[in-house]
């Protein structure tokens, strides 16, 4: 008896095959050598729900802030 193809899973074409599997090995993340370092800190409540109020991008707000204070804003 012949397979049924599932329309909504049709099967892989060869030529598409490259494009799939460079999709599967697709890196997450800072790429590597960006001038960050992954740091724990502690917050008071209210300054992180200050910081997160505005949304996503809370921690990038936090470092312009800090660079600020610091006067290391002549990036």
């Amino acid at each position: 008896m012949p397979r049924k193809i599932d329309p909504d899973n049709p099967p892989i074409k060869p030529e598409d095959l490259e494009t799939q599997a460079l999709n599967l090995v697709r890196r997450r993340g800072r790429p590597v050598g960006a001038n960050k370092e992954q740091v724990t800190i502690r917050l008071d409540r209210d300054v992180l729900a200050h910081l997160k109020k505005d949304g996503t991008g809370w921690q990038t707000r936090l470092n312009a802030a800090l660079r600020r204070q610091l006067g290391l804003d002549s990036k």
